[in-house]
Parts: C-alpha cells; sequence; structure tokens
C-alpha cells in the first residue's frame, strides 16, 4: 500500500495517498465519518493500479489519518482541503468519484472550479461519478427531521448524536455544520456542472433516500446525466455486485473522455 503524504491546509495536516498515471485522473471523495482506506476507495485503488490511472484520495480533517477533530469540521473546511489537495496533486482532467456526502463536496468542487476557469481556460472536471448522493443533506435529510431533543442539544450543546449503522461511535452533528450547510448548498436551483454525470443509487437506502437522488437528477438538465438504480442496494454499495458497477461507471467515464 502507498503510505500517505501530508499536506498542510491553513494549518491542519491532510493525509493524502497519490498514484501517478494516465489521465484523466480519478479522484476520491469519501463520506461523513469516512475515511480514505474503505472498500469502495480501495476497490478503485486496484483497478486504477491495474489501468495505469492516476488516483488520488484523501481524508478530510477529523477523519482517518489526518489531523483535527471531527467535531471542528464544516462543510466549507473540507471543501477547502478537498480543493487544495486537487490543486497540489493532480494534473490535467480529472474525474471525481463523490461517495455520500463525497458527493456534495465533489458538486461544490465543480462549482469552484468554474469560477477559476475564467482565470485558466481550461476545464479540468471530465466527469463525475456520484454514489448515493447525499448534496445538501444537512438542509435537505437532517433539518427536516430534527426532533425537538436535537434541537434543544443544537440550541444548548451545539451539537447532537445519533448511534451509526456504520460505527461504533455515534454520529455527531454540530450547529456549526448545519448552518455552514446553508452556504454550500447545490440543490437550491439548476446545477451546471459541464460535464458528464453518472448517479449510482441503492433503492434499499436507509439513509439517503432514492428520492434526493432523483431530485438531484431534475436538477442536472442541461448535462449528460445517467443514474443507475440498485434494487437492494444499500447506503454502503459496497457488496462485490455494487463495486463491480462502480468499476464499470468509472471505467465508461474514462472512456467517454479519452
Amino acid at each position: 500500500m502507498i503510505a500517505p503524504v501530508f499536506l498542510n491546509v491553513d494549518g491542519t495536516s491532510i493525509a493524502v495517498r497519490r498514484a501517478a498515471g494516465a489521465a484523466p485522473g480519478i479522484v476520491w471523495l469519501g463520506g461523513y465519518k469516512s475515511d480514505m482506506l474503505g472498500t469502495k476507495a480501495e476497490k478503485l485503488a486496484e483497478w486504477a493500479s491495474g489501468q495505469g490511472r492516476a488516483f488520488l484520495r484523501h481524508d478530510y480533517s477529523g477523519h482517518g489519518e489526518s489531523d483535527g477533530a471531527f467535531a471542528d469540521g464544516t462543510v466549507s473546511k473540507w471543501l477547502s482541503q478537498s480543493l487544495a489537495v486537487f490543486h497540489h496533486f493532480t494534473l490535467g482532467r480529472q474525474i471525481l468519484v463523490g461517495s455520500s456526502m463525497g458527493a456534495w463536496i465533489a458538486l461544490r468542487m465543480v462549482q469552484e472550479l468554474r469560477q477559476e476557469l475564467h482565470k485558466s481556460h481550461e476545464n479540468r472536471i471530465a466527469g463525475l461519478v456520484l454514489l448515493a448522493p447525499a448534496a445538501d443533506f444537512t438542509a435537505e435529510l437532517v433539518e427536516p427531521a430534527l426532533t425537538k431533543a436535537q434541537k434543544r442539544d443544537l440550541a444548548k450543546k451545539g451539537y447532537f448524536e445519533e448511534p451509526s449503522d456504520y460505527s461504533a461511535e455515534p454520529y455527531i452533528y454540530t450547529r456549526a455544520l448545519i448552518e455552514d450547510g446553508r452556504n454550500n448548498l447545490t440543490m437550491n436551483g439548476p446545477i451546471d456542472t459541464h460535464c458528464p454525470v453518472h448517479i449510482l443509487q441503492g433503492l434499499a437506502d436507509a439513509d439517503v433516500p432514492p428520492s434526493h437522488a432523483l431530485k438531484l437528477v431534475g436538477l442536472l438538465p442541461a448535462d449528460d446525466v445517467t443514474l443507475s438504480l440498485i434494487p437492494d442496494g444499500d447506503h454502503r454499495l459496497s457488496r462485490p455486485q455494487d463495486l463491480d458497477m462502480l468499476v464499470r461507471a468509472v471505467d465508461a467515464m474514462v472512456r467517454q473522455a479519452c
């Protein structure tokens, strides 16, 4: 396994793993409280290595091997780190592969990079592959479902906890995360990615409902969008058949970009 290198982003040491290779490269963006050594990231790393294709991944602050406290994280902070890693370690065109919250980060990266495009005149994003996309999840999924107890905890403690199906430790949702989420909304109007988009969504996803993915598709009217619905797929999408579908989707995106 490639050892991580570390990039200082605003005083925080961000762990990065990069494999050199052909363009378009693949940039992995993980989910909320996930790390870059998860099943999907490892499967893509293995595939990219076999293809001789560049592959980049990192841990957000408070995740995996990066420094910082998880509870101090916000979408703005994790977006800034992702953009810094992208600019520092990539060359040429890239395909962003975002899982859950990573899909939100990917969509925000596209928006930020589009603003930079006016300066560089180079479109760096060749495509997006989004798995169980949790775009705007704080505003779209968390806030509407807050209980009175959770609202009270947010007001008094600044956070609330919720049991996780994926970890022994509970999820922590902070007031700062939720308030910052409102400043990073992507689903409040049409989304122009200016690149192909392939969304993989499980119909048995208990965390990000299929209706959320369908809403996202409806906001991508100007782009080449593919939605693959997986009848028995859950939020993880980490079964062998799910991983095979992920690889096929990324491979097809690469072929389309070449």
